[in-house]
């Protein structure tokens, strides 16, 4: 199927207002997107999946992206079909201050996972996720790394979270040729 007609197919199934602004990007590095009305993804996938002429059986990803100007936070799914050789891309846009929407853990197991790093990493909620906790980073760890206004402390625990650069570090151990004359000449 083409985007357009997947596109006519969730409108028809579940109302105009669920699925919008259809971009039908296709070839090169961009697939076709549309955008769906956050609370309504879990219907969405749903029907994207059991759908006999959409069969879309394989989450590929989810991601989000952080657009602070806009105060957004984009939750973006890529979703194939293996039967039918088709995919689409979802995308979801949510209020950065409150950034929530339905797990689809329940119709993509794998999205368990991958919904849990996108609430590592941007602090997005995913409501009756059945073990929403970081996945990267430890429990107690401030912040969400992946939000363009985060600033990381200096250090966790007593452990310094920035490194020095080593070759800095080289060269304060290697002396430079000039000195190394230098010493030597103050030998003789």
């Amino acid at each position: 199927m083409k985007a357009q007609e997947i596109f006519e197919r969730v409108r028809a199934k579940l109302g105009d207002e669920v699925a919008t602004n259809l971009h039908e990007q296709a070839g090169g590095d961009r697939d076709a997107w549309f955008q769906i009305e956050p609370y309504r993804i879990e219907e969405v996938a749903s029907l994207l999946k059991t759908d006999a002429e959409l069969h879309f059986d394989y989450l590929e990803c989810i991601t989000g992206i952080d657009f602070p100007d806009d105060k957004q936070i984009h939750v973006v799914y890529h979703v194939y079909s293996y039967a039918k050789k088709h995919r689409i891309v979802l995308k979801c846009m949510l209020d950065r201050e409150d950034p929530a929407l339905p797990t689809v853990s329940s119709v993509w197991p794998t999205a368990n996972w991958q919904e849990r790093e996108c609430f590592d990493l941007l602090g997005v909620l995913f409501d009756g996720h059945p073990d929403l906790r970081r996945l990267l980073l430890p429990d107690d760890w401030e912040g969400h790394p992946l939000r363009k206004d985060y600033t990381e402390a200096d250090e966790y625990h007593g452990i310094p979270t920035v490194r020095p650069n080593p070759i800095e570090l080289f060269a304060l151990r290697v002396p430079s040729k000039a000195g190394a004359d230098a010493g030597a000449k103050k030998e003789s």
